[in-house]
């Protein structure tokens, strides 16, 4: 009975308490990560070829991406630029959604995915235009595994 009589005199302190206690179970389940440090990953390969082959690719760091310039990429991802360019028509109703980076291979930021069509696929393929909020470019060729920033 004493216990509970401290805890109804004490009812500020056991909420705020819980409430203590709560942030700091989020905080921690937040801030834990099992991806590795962005300075651990090694950079992919900027070797690729234009068609957006990555075999062998390894994991890039947001911070240290490889770039391609516009007369090195593929003759449909130049189409997809255009079509960005003009605001549509877009091929496939994904194109221009909000592109989440899951793989955190992007800096961080607000992105769009566009479709970069493949010849003899019969889906969307794995090639993508994901464009930043503030106007860059990014491409794959490997469906998110690897990203290379457009030179324009």
């Amino acid at each position: 009975m004493d216990v509970v009589k401290w805890v109804w005199k004490n009812w500020v302190a056991v909420v705020l308490s819980l409430l203590l206690l709560i942030l700091v179970i989020v905080w921690g389940a937040r801030s834990g990560s099992p991806d590795p440090a962005p300075s651990a990953r090694p950079a992919a390969s900027s070797t690729a070829g234009a068609s957006g082959s990555t075999a062998g690719a390894t994991t890039q760091a947001p911070d240290d991406l490889p770039t391609i310039a516009y007369d090195d990429l593929p003759r449909e991802a130049k189409a997809t630029l255009a079509l960005i360019a003009k605001g549509g028509p877009y091929p496939y109703r994904q194109d221009g959604k909000t592109f989440q980076n899951r793989e955190r291979l992007l800096p961080p930021g607000r992105y769009q995915e566009f479709t970069v069509v493949t010849p003899g696929e019969d889906d969307r393929g794995a090639r993508r235009v994901i464009k930043e909020r503030g106007g860059t470019l990014y491409y794959t060729g490997d469906h998110y595994k690897t990203f290379r920033r457009i030179q324009q």
